[in-house]
């Protein structure tokens, strides 16, 4: 995850949290804690695994062999530091979960 800092038209310090592929399952839960948490979708992208020219800004029809890369941004940062958070957390317990399952 990488944060990026500028300023915006009104001179107000914008950040930006980039998640970087995201898995399909979890993407529409983490586009709703970032509107719940009042913060912008800036940029959702389907970006090809083998062939790093092919960017798409929708799902294309086959999303195999794409990674899903989302970008969120707020004025606040301690929003963005609890999505990434959740996030995170949410991860580590889908991977103790599937830990558990496989016993």
């Amino acid at each position: 995850m990488l944060i990026k800092k500028w300023r915006g038209n009104h001179g107000q310090a914008i950040s930006q949290l980039e998640f970087k592929n995201v898995s399909k399952e979890i993407l529409s839960w983490l586009e709703n804690i970032a509107v719940e948490n009042g913060c912008r979708i800036e940029k959702k992208e389907w970006k090809s695994k083998y062939n790093s020219y092919v960017v798409y800004d929708y799902e294309p029809f086959c999303s195999d062999g794409f990674e899903i890369n989302l970008v969120i941004s707020s004025i606040d940062d301690h929003r963005l530091d609890f999505i990434s958070y959740l996030y995170e957390n949410k991860l580590r317990d889908i991977e103790h979960l599937q830990r558990c399952y496989s016993f």
